[in-house]
């Protein structure tokens, strides 16, 4: 039994994204947000309010940025049932 290559349709002509495409956007939300709790962690250690500021700055910029994933994944009926909610 051999493929066709006429009859193949790809993630890109079908505008699927690919899953790791998915994932990558995820993880980066989180990691910005794990290193903003970690600066604030030491800032607090330090009492450093310049880079305490800058890690929950970092913290919620992380949070929308995962938000927005979530949304967009919704939205294209992608949904994650693996997500952790905290």
């Amino acid at each position: 039994m051999s493929i066709d290559p006429d009859k193949v349709t790809t993630q890109e002509e079908t505008g699927e994204p690919a899953a790791i495409d998915e994932v990558e956007g995820r993880v980066q939300a989180e990691m910005k947000i794990a290193e903003g709790r970690a600066k604030e962690s030491v800032a607090q250690g330090l009492q450093d309010k310049e880079l305490e500021r800058e890690g929950r700055k970092l913290q919620e910029e992380g949070e929308r940025e995962l938000e927005q994933e979530r949304q967009s994944s919704s939205d294209s009926g992608s949904g994650d049932s693996a997500g952790g909610e905290k």
